[in-house]
């Protein structure tokens, strides 16, 4: 089969290698299927370049999200799953073998079904991105009635926290940096979008809420906008973290944070309880059948331009890129 791997870190032309390896065998409760199309996330490419991450195996076949059709099952799973469409999550954490190849063994639970409206493209941005952004819309309860800020709203994660937030009954107020990231939020279903290069986020919110503030925040860079966040969030607010780059060790005003009785609950996708990993799976997919969940796809390669794939990821663009295997 044709795939693509590295076998040290580093930069995206200097590593990345594409050529054949063997199609793997299903095992025990795995499924093998057949990769349409690969879905890069940031993840994949901090791996790579192994910023701070040690490389886990000898060789890695890059990327956790993907989608294509189940080809072949092993023993525990049933043989009524051999031709499925479905969508793939967390393929490549703590296993060598990820979706950036045109066959992948792995277990049956890390495979969703994919509505038949829902294209192999958008099904392989959904992993990451989406039940990420489930998990820091829902974990802390539902969200009807309730104000959600989502900070990048343009970006995979709030794009997807935009749309399930907005289509569960809250209000959406979401942030951005530019005028095309505005444009993104907005369609995603947000009721307010603040641009913050230049708006007073805080100032903002507040005349948006007339004073109230918000229930939750969905946040990708917490360090950054955590003092911002006690100024806007209501008393018995929770942030919901999944990313804080800019500031990787955050000091915390704890007896302010302590009055306002303020909840932090940071999210590892990979990490999630399997209920909750079940719930956003189904609720992905109700979504998905109805229209009403979409990813906003940016670029397009082939896997033999899986470097350029990469290399498009880290240059931060507005949307998903995905490789092609068909």
């Amino acid at each position: 089969m044709k795939a693509a791997w590295y076998d040290a870190t580093g930069s995206a032309t200097d590593v990345l290698k594409v050529g054949e390896l063997p199609v793997p065998e299903p095992g025990p409760n795995e499924v093998l299927v057949r990769v349409l199309a690969s879905g890069v996330n940031p993840h994949d490419v901090k791996k790579r370049l192994g910023k701070n991450i040690q490389m886990e195996f000898p060789r890695i076949v890059p990327h956790c999200d993907g989608a294509g059709i189940i080809e072949k099952v092993g023993v525990g799973v049933p043989a009524s799953r051999v031709g499925q469409r479905v969508w793939l999550h967390a393929a490549q954490w703590k296993r060598p073998f990820g979706t950036a190849a045109q066959f992948i063994a792995l277990p049956a639970s890390l495979t969703a079904p994919l509505p038949e409206n829902i294209s192999f493209e958008q099904g392989a941005t959904l992993g990451i991105p989406a039940m990420t952004a489930h998990r820091c819309v829902f974990a802390d309860g539902p969200v009807y009635g309730k104000t959600v800020l989502v900070h990048g709203g343009a970006g995979a994660v709030g794009h997807h926290a935009i749309q399930l937030a907005r289509t569960a009954g809250a209000e959406v107020i979401a942030t951005v940096s530019s005028p095309e990231k505005a444009t993104l939020a907005r369609s995603a279903g947000a009721d307010h979008v603040i641009n913050y290069r230049q708006e007073e986020v805080a100032a903002r919110i507040k005349e948006l809420t007339r004073g109230a503030g918000v229930d939750r925040v969905i946040e990708v860079a917490f360090g950054q906008n955590l003092a911002l966040n006690m100024e806007v969030l209501k008393a018995s607010g929770t942030i919901a973290a999944y990313a804080s780059d800019a500031a990787r060790t955050p000091t915390l005003p704890f007896y302010p944070m302590m009055y306002a009785s303020l909840t932090v609950r940071t999210v590892l996708v990979f990490n999630i309880p399997e209920a909750a990993v079940q719930q956003a799976i189904s609720d992905i997919n109700a979504l998905l059948a109805r229209g009403l969940l979409s990813s906003h796809i940016s670029a397009r390669f082939p896997l033999e331009q899986i470097a350029r794939a990469h290399e498009a990821v880290e240059a931060g663009p507005l949307g998903k890129v995905v490789v092609g295997l068909e």
